[in-house]
């Protein structure tokens, strides 16, 4: 476990995963997810190379088909650590036999984490090191803490949105992937109030979303704003009874429901030339 520290925040990151597994304020407070099992045991896994879940769980490139789990596998692998200093903790994740036998393609990822003040900001750089074009997707998935540690009761939490948002929003199918009918949105105004119904039917989906920032917490105590700017969607999860909920900004998004196309036609998709990279970043920070 790597940790980072500074006057207002502890981070801890795992190698597994590159993932997030703690976030503390300056008293010691838990503002991520317990991880109870009975819910979910997930922190804020990094999703690669694809976000949400594809039709049957396969995808087909050059006429050939392959099968990958929901989000990817990059969450279930040991990164090695390549760079840490005072705020700053670098991993790199490269192809081999294993990510080529699902993902046929020459890759290299590095997730850093980097504290600055109240601020944690989580960047994933995806660089395209073969020699033809790269499909990706990338996402976020951090689980905070429902209710925040600072005495307000769970239903006084709400997230409020930076800019007004659509009317409608996705849909998740049975199967995972997004149902052709959307819905209503359940926002009021700019604000969601949280509650355990929301989530009866699975995440809630943004796509896309107008607002590059969202606050999170109760009206009357501190607030996570989580910045992420440049991806288009974003996902909003939890399960009933559940002590977390997930604020997930996304560059990708599930497969259509019964999308049978290649992956480079498969919504959400980034193509990366050889040689190239891509960075996705998203930010929190602890107000007071």
């Amino acid at each position: 476990m790597i940790e980072l520290r500074n006057a207002r925040l502890t981070a801890r990151i795992a190698p597994l995963g590159a993932e997030l597994v703690s976030l503390m304020d300056a008293d010691g407070r838990e503002l991520m997810t317990d991880a109870d099992p009975a819910f979910w045991t997930g922190h804020a896994p990094i999703l690669f190379p694809i976000v949400g879940r594809l039709q049957d769980d396969a995808y087909r490139v050059g006429g050939a088909t392959y099968r990958l789990p929901q989000h990817g596998f990059a969450r279930r692998r040991t990164f090695e650590k390549v760079a840490q200093d005072d705020a700053s903790v670098t991993f790199e994740l490269t192809d081999d036999a294993e990510t080529r036998a699902v993902y046929p393609f020459a890759f290299v990822l590095h997730v850093e984490h980097r504290l600055g003040h109240a601020t944690l900001t989580t960047s994933v750089t995806v660089s395209n090191r073969g020699t033809g074009d790269l499909p990706a997707g990338v996402g976020f998935h951090p689980a905070y803490a429902w209710p925040l540690p600072y005495g307000r009761d769970r239903a006084a939490h709400a997230i409020v949105f930076e800019d007004v948002e659509c009317d409608n929003i996705a849909t998740i199918a049975a199967n995972g992937t997004i149902a052709a009918q959307g819905r209503l949105s359940p926002l009021d105004g700019r604000t969601l109030p949280l509650t355990d119904a929301l989530f009866a039917h699975d995440a809630l989906v943004w796509d896309p979303v107008v607002s590059r920032s969202v606050r999170y917490g109760a009206p009357d105590g501190p607030q996570l704003r989580v910045d992420y700017p440049g991806l288009p969607k974003l996902g909003i999860w939890s399960k009933p009874g559940a002590r977390f909920v997930c604020i997930e900004p996304w560059a990708g998004i599930a497969d259509p429901e019964g999308f049978a196309g290649d992956i480079f036609d498969k919504p959400g998709i980034h193509r990366i030339a050889p040689g190239e990279s891509r960075r996705f970043a998203m930010s929190v920070t602890l107000e007071t």
